[in-house]
């Protein structure tokens, strides 16, 4: 997943928003979010069908979290684990806290370089692999963000750069109404470089969209809407969380 934007408004109706455009090789298998894992009966999030993990998934206990590739490390490498693995760690915890440390202890070499967010109704936090050492941790501030490939709100990179400005005065989503940020997601304008819709390209584009969203209220399941391709030309539809275990905080 190469794109993420994350808006966390504490005391705001939905305080957590997390956005994602996921750019990823066409042949890729995948499946949509769902609770595929008997082993995380309590998460749902997209399934990479090749190393079996998420690049964005939510908890039952509202907890969410997606990794993205670092800058030079796109796909699997021998020796190393899957990416898609380090949500479902973080989503065993409690809370965003919790999941930061977890991942924090970890050793990174473990891992191609990643950036990854965790987050719930209170904090967010951006996490970077850099395939040595322990990972490392920031506090976000809040507001809206935009992570790609480097540091979060890195201006040097065109997408962010022309982006980011656009959905931090855009109004947040008022669900069920998701298009303040969808249309966003969708657009394929050039120039060249600064797409955050990747069109098809040697094999490679953006395969899927979501906008996730956390309510105030703990007894009231995440919603979610998700395209199942470019999102300029697959409509957004709801995930189903209806079989969600509400736990309260």
């Amino acid at each position: 997943m190469c794109t993420v934007i994350l808006s966390t408004n504490p005391g705001h109706p939905w305080p957590l928003f997390i956005a994602a455009n996921r750019d990823e090789r066409l042949d890729r298998r995948w499946e949509p979010p769902g609770r595929h894992w008997p082993e995380h009966p309590e998460v749902v999030g997209g399934l990479d069908s090749l190393g079996g993990g998420t690049w964005l998934a939510v908890s039952d206990r509202g907890v969410a979290a997606g990794v993205l590739n670092r800058v030079g490390s796109l796909g699997p490498a021998p020796g190393k684990r899957s990416r898609g693995e380090l949500p479902l760690i973080a989503l065993a915890e409690p809370d965003a806290e919790s999941a930061m440390r977890a991942v924090t202890a970890l050793d990174a070499g473990r891992w191609r370089s990643f950036n990854m967010v965790v987050a719930d109704r209170e904090r967010a936090y951006y996490i970077r692999g850099l395939g040595y050492g322990h990972p490392e941790a920031a506090l976000l501030e809040p507001g809206t963000h935009m992570i790609a490939t480097a540091e979060p709100d890195d201006m040097t990179i065109p997408r962010i750069a022309r982006h980011l400005p656009r959905f931090q005065s855009a109004a947040l989503p008022q669900p069920p109404d998701w298009r303040s940020w969808t249309a966003l997601l969708a657009d394929r304008s050039l120039p060249a470089g600064s797409e955050l819709n990747i069109p098809p390209r040697s094999g490679f584009g953006t395969t899927s969209s979501s906008v996730l969203a956390l309510p105030a209220d703990p007894t009231e399941a995440p919603q979610w809407v998700f395209s199942s391709g470019a999102p300029d030309r697959h409509p957004f539809n709801a995930v189903p969380m209806n079989s969600m275990e509400i736990a309260a905080a």
